[in-house]
C-alpha cells in the first residue's frame, strides 16, 4: 500500500472512531441531560402522551393523569391545586416542571432505571410506559390548618408555614401564600398556559415563590433561641443567670441605645435569662451577643443549619445566613435577629425541631416513598441526622423549659393548648420604614413528648403596623397546626 492510500485509510479510521465516541457520548453520557431539556420536542411529546405517576398524600392523589380526547391522550390534573401548589409544582408542555414534578420526574415519567423491567413489559405489550407514584410525608390535616390559617388573615396575605416531625425531619406541612393554580400551567391549551404564566410572572406578590424555602427574612426575636442556645452552651450562663434588663442598651459608637419592642424595662434592671426570653428582652440578648461575640453566634447558627442547603426533595432552597464580620453594635443587633441575619421559615422550623429533639437536628425530607406502576415499593425514606450535636441534651431541656415559660406567662400565650404544655417563641422583625414588620412564631408540642415543630411567618397581612406581632398573627396559626397533628 502506497503512502497516500495509507494516510487516507488512517484518516478515515480516525473519523470513524471519532463518530463512535461522539455517538457513545451523546447516547450514554449526555442522554439524561438531553432528554430532560424542555426544548426537546420529541421527548416532550412522548412524555406528554404517557400516563404519569401520581403524587400522593396519605394515599390520596394531589396530582394524577387522566384520559382526555386530544393529541396527548392524558392530562395532568391537580386535585387540590392551591393548597399543594408549592409541593406538587406543575408539569407544563411550555415551561417544564417544578417542585416534586421536577425532582421526582424520573419516577413519575417512568424513565427511572428501576422501572426498566416495566418499560420492557410495556414495549412487548405494545403499550405506553407508565410512571411510578410518589408518596409525600405531609399530614393533610396539618396542611389544611396551615393553609386555612394564612387565608383567614386576608386574601392577599404573604407568608409561609412549615411543620416538621422533630424526631425524623419529615415535613408534615409546608404552605406558602399567596399561592396559584398549577392546572393553568399544565393545560393542553397552550394559549391558556402562556396567559397563566405571564399573569403569574407579572404579579408583584410572586405567587409561584415558595416563601418557606426560596426567600430569606430577618427572623427577629425567634433568633433569640439561637443566641440563648449559644449562651447556655458556653457554660457561662444558666436559665436563672442574671442578665441586664432595663429600657435600653448602650451600643458602641451608636448614638441611640437599643430599645425593647414595647419600650418597657423587661421587668427590671437585672433579670434572669428565662425572664429575658419570656418577655423577649432586646436589651438582654443584645448584651449577650456582644459578650459572646459574633463567631460564637455564627457557629451556633451553623450548627442548626445556617449557611447550608439540606432539602433534596424540592428545588430552589436558599441558604440562611448570619451577619458577616459585624462590629460590636451590629453583633448586638444580629443577636436579636436583626441587621443582616436572614433565614427561611424551614430553617427556623429546624432550629425549633432540634431543640425539641434533644439537640439533634434531623435532615428535612418530603418524599416518603416511591412505588412502581404495579405498586411495588422501590424506595422508602430513612430519616437521618443533619446535626447530632447542635446543642447538648441538657441545653435542649433548659431551652424547652424557657420556651414553655414564653407560652405560659410570656409573649406567646395565644399558642396555649388546654391540657398540654407548649414551647414557643414569638418574633417581630423590623424591615424598612415603608414596609410592615414581619410576624414570626416558632413552637413545638407537646413539650414533654414533641410530635410537631412549627414555624410561621407572616410577611404582610395588610393590617395596621401596630397590630402586627408574632403573638397576634402567627401564634394562632401555629396552634392550629399543632392541634391538627396531635388530635388526629
Amino acid at each position: 500500500m502506497n503512502k497516500p492510500i495509507r494516510a487516507m485509510a488512517i484518516f478515515c479510521m480516525a473519523l470513524f472512531v471519532a463518530l463512535l465516541l461522539n455517538a457513545t457520548y451523546l447516547q450514554y453520557l449526555q442522554a439524561d441531560d438531553l432528554n430532560s431539556r424542555n426544548d426537546n420536542k420529541r421527548v416532550r411529546d412522548a412524555e406528554f402522551s404517557r400516563e404519569r405517576g401520581a403524587i400522593l398524600v396519605r394515599g390520596n392523589s394531589i396530582a394524577e393523569s387522566r384520559p382526555v380526547d386530544d393529541e396527548f391522550e392524558v392530562q395532568r390534573i391537580y386535585t387540590e391545586p392551591r393548597k399543594y401548589a408549592h409541593l406538587s409544582g406543575y408539569y407544563s408542555y411550555t415551561y417544564g416542571r417544578n417542585a416534586i414534578e421536577l425532582t421526582q420526574n424520573d419516577i413519575l415519567s417512568g424513565s427511572d432505571p428501576r422501572l426498566f423491567v416495566n418499560r420492557v413489559v410495556d414495549l412487548f405489550g405494545n403499550s405506553q410506559p407508565k410512571g411510578g407514584d410518589v408518596s409525600l410525608t405531609v399530614n393533610p390535616q396539618a396542611q389544611t390548618a396551615a393553609y386555612d390559617g394564612l387565608r383567614q388573615l386576608g386574601k392577599n396575605v404573604r407568608g409561609a408555614v412549615v411543620a416538621l416531625d422533630p424526631s425524623t425531619g419529615a415535613i408534615q406541612a409546608m404552605v406558602s401564600s399567596p399561592t396559584y393554580n398549577p392546572n393553568g400551567l399544565s393545560s393542553h391549551d397552550l394559549g391558556r398556559v402562556q396567559d397563566t404564566w405571564e399573569r403569574l410572572e407579572g404579579d408583584p406578590d410572586q405567587p409561584r415563590l415558595n416563601r418557606a424555602i426560596q426567600e430569606v427574612y430577618p427572623p427577629g426575636s425567634t433568633f433569640k433561641l439561637v443566641t440563648a442556645a449559644a449562651a447556655l452552651s458556653s457554660g457561662q450562663y444558666e436559665p436563672d443567670s442574671t442578665v441586664p434588663g432595663g429600657t435600653g442598651l448602650k451600643l458602641p459608637n451608636v448614638e441611640k441605645p437599643l430599645p425593647n419592642e414595647n419600650g418597657g424595662d423587661c421587668g427590671g434592671d437585672k433579670i434572669s435569662l428565662t425572664q429575658a426570653l419570656m418577655v423577649s428582652c432586646n436589651v438582654s440578648f443584645g448584651y449577650l451577643g456582644m459578650t459572646l461575640g459574633d463567631d460564637v453566634l455564627r457557629e451556633q447558627a451553623e450548627k442548626f443549619g445556617f449557611g447550608e442547603k439540606y432539602l433534596d426533595d424540592l428545588n430552589g432552597q436558599v441558604e440562611s445566613r448570619f451577619t458577616e464580620d459585624p462590629d460590636a453594635a451590629q453583633t448586638a443587633l444580629s443577636a436579636i435577629g436583626q441587621f443582616d441575619v436572614r433565614t427561611t421559615p424551614l430553617q427556623m422550623a429546624m432550629v425549633t425541631a432540634g431543640i425539641a429533639n434533644g439537640g439533634t437536628v434531623m435532615k428535612p425530607y418530603l418524599v416518603d416513598e416511591v412505588r412502581s406502576p404495579d405498586l411495588e415499593t422501590l424506595e422508602k425514606a430513612s430519616p437521618e441526622a443533619f446535626r447530632s450535636n447542635a446543642v447538648s441534651s441538657s441545653v435542649a431541656r433548659d431551652l424547652t423549659q424557657m420556651m414553655i415559660e414564653v407560652v405560659d406567662r410570656g409573649t406567646g400565650t395565644t399558642a396555649q393548648i388546654p391540657g398540654m404544655k407548649v414551647a414557643g417563641k414569638t418574633g417581630t422583625a423590623q424591615t424598612t420604614p415603608d414596609q410592615p414588620p414581619y410576624a414570626w412564631f416558632v413552637s413545638f408540642a407537646p413539650a414533654d413528648d414533641p410530635q410537631v415543630a412549627v414555624a410561621v411567618l407572616v410577611e404582610d397581612a395588610g393590617v395596621e403596623r401596630d397590630a402586627i406581632s408574632g403573638s397576634g398573627l402567627a401564634a394562632p396559626i401555629a396552634k392550629r397546626v399543632m392541634e391538627a397533628v396531635i388530635n388526629q
